[in-house]
């Protein structure tokens, strides 16, 4: 498994977007500004070479990054140029996607998702108690696609959060967190659900998502809503 199909590695790139982006001879290099390694890495999308790969490298140093590469698992060549290179693998990482229609047979429950723009407080503290940090917020503010944040709701109360932008017929999902006390009661999988729905309306045909190869509990709520695995990647950091 390596790359995924071109319309879905695109919404992938699209609806997540760096802060500023350079171009290290074959290399895309992101600032992320603090909002994680998606957003702060290099990425192969056409022939390089070794002098590419010290210039990616300082271009991080010269933003204040560590050095690190996102790499497909097909990139063979890349990935040993890396791992000799003292480069150490972090994150496998699966990208996963599903027909929206698999995920839209069956009615929303009564007051359990909404989809709204801009997120209100209570999403962003949501975001906030797990990983995703005020950076990563700032990545979905500047998404230019059409976008959402899904608030989840269980038990009478606000519980869940997430994020959804469409490019061409893909969606994605991104930052789906749900509170510690909260979890494991299918919230998430609603959420899932509502994001379909609202692709669906932005004229989406497909819903994608990324998962690390660790999350074997995500990926089999995943696969049960009809999700499969369309690409894999791993990141390529050091110190």
């Amino acid at each position: 498994m390596g790359r995924p199909d071109p319309d879905l590695a695109r919404a992938f790139e699209e609806t997540w977007p760096a802060a500023e982006t350079v171009r290290c001879g074959g290399f895309i290099v992101g600032r992320g500004l603090g909002a994680g390694g998606r957003v702060s890495s290099g990425l192969a999308d056409g022939p390089w070479t070794p002098d590419d790969i010290e210039a990616a490298c300082a271009q991080h140093v010269a933003w204040g990054q560590r050095p690190l590469f996102r790499a497909w698992d097909d990139q063979g060549d890349l990935i040993d140029a890396l791992t000799a290179r003292g480069f150490a693998v972090e994150i496998p990482t699966l990208v996963m996607s599903a027909p929206v229609a698999s995920l839209t047979d069956r009615p929303l429950p009564p007051v359990t998702t909404f989809t709204v723009w801009p997120p209100m407080a209570i999403q962003r503290q949501i975001w906030g108690a797990g990983n995703i940090n005020p950076a990563r917020q700032a990545v979905m503010d500047r998404v230019t696609q059409p976008k959402a944040a899904i608030l989840g709701r269980i038990q009478d109360r606000a519980a869940g959060s997430a994020f959804v932008a469409v490019h061409g017929p893909v969606a994605m999902v991104h930052g789906v967190e749900v509170l510690a006390p909260f979890r494991r009661q299918g919230l998430a999988g609603w959420m899932m659900r509502q994001a379909a729905f609202w692709a669906a309306e932005h004229g989406a045909t497909r819903i994608g998502l990324a998962v690390s190869r660790a999350n074997q509990a995500a990926q089999a709520t995943y696969a049960s809503m009809g999700f499969s695995v369309n690409g894999s990647y791993a990141y390529y950091g050091r110190d």
